[in-house]
């Protein structure tokens, strides 16, 4: 259904992005963000999915700046792999220039929304507290390295989504954002665990992801589609 493009960030850098259109006219756009295993085909599919929903949607290639096509599996030398990118060889500095480059790619259909997943929930939380010019709503997924950022103040109307029986993100830790930034909207997912909105993952859950994704297309609809 999409197309790979190429976007320069205003620091020089150039990175690939997929990018889905939707038919007619777009409602917005809609970045994806991705998880630590790249732009691989569950969040291609994810941006497909905006797309027919009515967005342009694109899932700019975060790990570019250091390998180009990454594409990891979900298992333990996938996840290690991922992780030196996004936490070592990336700074969030760096991630927030593609994210803007994103944005203004797709800027023509309107306004914008982000979502994200793992390492990508984290980047949605940084991104509405540093693009609030560019993103009009932020949807974050189980971002377990939002407590570093936890003093920057999301100006983007924000949700965020955790569940309950996620091992890497302590629920103090999710009643520690909420309570820091009571305008956050906040979700717990009781039988959900990290990774549930991935249907390439054993740890995918149906249920949760359906309502999650039910809670983000109500947000985008409030604060990005176009009248």
């Amino acid at each position: 259904m999409g197309t790979t493009i190429q976007i320069t960030a205003l620091d020089g850098n150039t990175f690939n992005a997929y990018q889905a259109d939707p038919q007619g006219s777009p409602k917005g756009a809609v970045v994806v963000v991705q998880e630590i295993f790249g732009v691989n085909g569950h969040i291609r599919s994810v941006a497909d999915g905006y797309a027919e929903r009515g967005y342009v949607a694109i899932a700019p290639a975060l790990f570019d700046r250091v390998q180009a096509e990454v594409e990891l599996g979900y298992d333990e030398s996938g996840i290690d792999v991922g992780r030196k990118i996004a936490f070592e060889d990336v700074t969030m500095d760096e991630v927030m220039a593609d994210i803007e480059a994103a944005c203004d790619a797709v800027s023509a259909a309107g306004k914008i929304g982000i979502v994200g997943y793992c390492w990508g929930g984290s980047i949605c939380y940084v991104a509405a507290a540093r693009l609030s010019d560019k993103i009009s709503a932020a949807s974050g997924y189980y971002g377990g390295q939002i407590m570093p950022h936890i003093e920057e103040e999301p100006k983007t109307p924000l949700i965020l989504h955790f569940g309950a029986q996620d091992a890497g993100i302590p629920l103090e830790n999710v009643d520690a954002i909420a309570e820091r930034w009571p305008n956050i909207d906040v979700h717990i997912y009781e039988e959900a665990g990290h990774g549930f909105n991935c249907d390439a993952r054993g740890s995918y859950d149906a249920s949760s992801a359906a309502v999650a994704l039910e809670r983000t297309l109500n947000h985008f609809a409030q604060h990005v589609d176009s009248d």
